[in-house]
Formats: structure tokens, C-alpha cells, sequence
């Protein structure tokens, strides 16, 4: 039996991800097993998801999904590169390949630009292009062009986060193989499109409350039905308020504040009135609004950069078929990664539930009550 990877958020489930499970069985046959690493109750732009972790799991494996499991918050919150270091870390200990979209990549092209991205000459050619005062992401196509290569798989998002997967599996010389599909439509797409809905419109129509249910599977819509929406504006004076109270030495302790970024924030938060104007002010041409958006999240949950540089001692099952519980038994452990949402009493595990009790405050119609128990989704066979 195959087992396929995927590292993903499903902020919310939707069409396209139900044809990528559909690309895979297409592929490997109808006997291999899908398993999902995804993020958790905080996803990678450093917002809310805007469905809780357990809904969003129950409903990619009522789509097929074998074995869904949570990627960590500090990997979920990294950039790019960390998310998918994180995250083929994990799946490396289960799966032979790792199934991911691209608008151009394939996985021959992919690699091969991976590894120029991990050659010398190009970490020399990167560190004269940041030299200039551009951005990173700007300062990695210069520099693939000025070592004579091509720069145009790093011009859309999904191939952008292809290489790091590609980087990582080379990286940490996973067994994994990249198996790579076209990713259709507009990845930021205001409107839904009617076959490759984005996940951005799909928030969008949620949010508003007009037709969604029809960009997403049938088996997904009856889960999502009634669930609560969670959105980073009904948690806005949560988020201000710890803003407001962070002293110098928490703000120059989170993550991504180096080259006196976290200073322009600290200043920004003590004269802005808003979250918005915060980040507006706080924003140069130097530096992503992503970048910004997760670098606030960290602050408002507590995340230091020495946090984010830690080993998670476990990773939680949020769901499971009877094939994704087979899955879990054959699961290529090792001493670097010993637990299965095992439970350890750590300062880790403390650290996860002061995460999921703050997600608790951006509940659209009321805030959810601290300490929910942990629920996993098990679909027996027979259903």
C-alpha cells in the first residue's frame, strides 16, 4: 500500500482539494492511504482558521482523507520555508510520497531548482541582492538570474511553496518522492470559481453568509453546516490588548522582528488604534504583510523566536479511517520524534492548550470557553 502526504490547511475544505484526493487514488489506485498534515486551529498568513481544527479534519476524511494530523503551531506560523521544513519532517516518519500543486513545477523541475537554491553560489548570490535593500522574495529572483538561472518558479505561490518542499526533502534526505499536479484557477481569488474555488473567496462567502455550499464536496458542506466561524476581526480587541501591554522585552522576543522590525511594531501598537493601522504603519516595501500578519499572531499567543526553534516532542491525531489507524502502526518512528499524540506533561503540551484557548476569542458569534476537550474524528469502514 502507497502511502501520500500532504501538507495542507483547509481553511476550509473545498472542490479542489476533493480532486486532488481524487488525482492521487487516480494515480496509486483506489488502496492507497492519504495522510493530511494540517495545520491547527492557527494557519500560515497568521490568522484564525475559520473553522476549528476538528471540523476542518472531519471533513477532509468524510472526502477521503485517511489520517489527518496537526501540524504544529510553530511550524504552521513559520514562513514558507519553515512550514514545509516542519512538515516533511512529519510526513517523512509515514509516507512515500508527498502530493502538492503547482501552476508550472513539475517535479523534475522543481527538484532540480531545489537543489540550485541549496547550492552555494546561490547563498552567495542572495546575500548581494538582500545587500541592496530589496525584499527576500525579490532578492531570491535576482539572484537566480544573476547565477544564469531561471527565475520563473518562484513568480506563484503554490510552485514558491513547492521549492520548499523540494529544499526540505533534499535537505533532510527524506524517502519521500514528490508528486506534483497542475494547481487550476486563482489562488487569491476574491469570487469563487465554479470548478477551482479559492480558499480565500470560500472565507469570503462564509464570512457574509452567501453560497458556499456549492464549491465544496457534499460530504464536507454537512460538517461545515452548523459549525462556528472564527475570524481574526472578532478577536481584534483581544489581539490590541496584548499588543498594548507587551513590554520592550517581549516585543524584541517574537519571531521575525530582526533588523529593528519588532521596534517599528512596539511603536506602532503604543500610537495605532487599530489592528489594521498597526500593520499599515508598521509595513515597508522590504518586508511581506504575511510576514507582519504571523509576526502579531506570534506576539498575541505568547511565541518567541526561541520558540519557534524547538523540537515538538509529539504531533495529535485529529482524525482517522480504519486504513488511516493501519497507517498510524506502520509509522517510521525514531528517537528524534517519539510520540504520537501522546501526552507528556510538558511545557509543550501546556503551550498547545494556551494556543487552542486563545482561538477561542475569535469566534464570530461568542467567545468559545477555554479548555475543549480535544475531539478526534474515527470513520469506521463500514460507513
Amino acid at each position: 500500500m502507497k502511502i501520500i502526504g500532504i501538507i495542507c490547511e483547509y481553511n476550509p475544505f473545498h472542490l479542489g482539494h476533493k480532486k486532488q484526493f481524487d488525482a492521487i487514488r487516480s494515480a496509486f489506485g483506489e488502496d492507497c492511504a492519504i495522510v493530511c498534515l494540517m495545520s491547527g486551529n492557527f494557519v500560515q498568513r497568521g490568522h484564525p482558521a475559520i473553522f476549528p481544527k476538528q471540523v476542518r479534519a472531519e471533513a477532509a476524511v468524510h472526502c477521503g482523507a485517511d489520517l489527518v494530523l496537526e501540524l504544529p503551531t510553530i511550524y504552521a506560523l513559520w514562513s514558507a520555508e519553515g512550514f514545509a521544513a516542519g512538515g516533511v519532517r512529519i510526513l517523512s516518519k509515514f509516507c512515500d510520497h508527498l502530493c502538492f500543486g503547482a501552476e508550472s513545477g513539475t517535479a523534475e523541475s522543481l527538484m532540480n531548482s531545489a537543489e540550485v537554491l541549496l547550492s552555494e553560489e546561490f547563498s552567495t548570490a542572495l546575500q548581494c541582492a538582500l545587500e541592496k535593500g530589496v525584499s527576500f522574495a525579490a532578492a531570491r529572483q535576482a539572484a537566480l538570474s544573476a547565477i544564469g538561472q531561471d527565475a520563473s518558479l518562484l513568480e506563484s505561490p503554490n510552485d514558491i511553496l513547492g521549492l520548499e518542499y523540494c529544499k526540505a526533502i533534499i535537505a533532510q534526505k527524506s524517502n519521500m518522492k514528490p508528486f506534483v499536479i497542475p494547481r487550476q484557477g486563482n489562488y487569491h481569488a476574491g469570487t469563487p470559481d465554479a470548478y477551482n474555488p479559492s480558499a480565500t473567496s470560500l472565507r469570503l462567502q462564509l464570512v457574509k453568509n452567501q453560497n458556499w455550499q456549492s464549491y465544496v464536496p457534499t460530504e464536507a458542506a454537512s460538517v461545515f453546516e452548523n459549525a462556528p466561524i472564527y475570524t481574526l476581526a472578532a478577536g481584534e480587541r483581544s489581539v490590541l490588548a496584548r499588543l498594548r501591554t507587551m513590554s520592550d522585552q517581549d516585543f524584541e522576543a517574537i519571531p521575525y522582528g530582526s533588523e529593528g522590525l519588532w521596534r517599528k511594531l512596539m511603536r506602532s501598537s503604543r500610537s495605532c488604534a487599530t489592528l489594521e493601522e498597526i500593520l499599515t504603519e508598521t509595513k515597508s516595501k522590504r518586508y511581506a504583510r504575511s510576514r507582519l500578519d504571523r509576526m502579531v499572531m506570534c506576539a498575541f499567543l505568547g511565541l518567541t523566536a526561541k520558540d519557534m526553534q524547538t523540537t515538538p516532542p509529539y504531533v495529535r491525531v485529529l482524525g482517522f479511517s480504519e486504513t488511516g489507524r493501519a497507517v498510524l502502526k506502520t509509522a517510521r518512528l525514531t528517537g528524534d520524534f517519539p510520540h504520537i499524540g501522546e501526552r507528556t506533561g510538558s511545557e509543550y503540551e501546556a503551550f498547545e492548550q494556551r494556543v487552542d484557548d486563545l482561538y477561542g476569542l475569535f469566534r464570530v458569534d461568542s467567545p468559545a470557553p477555554p479548555n475543549e476537550k480535544l475531539r478526534v474524528f474515527i470513520k469506521k469502514a463500514t460507513e
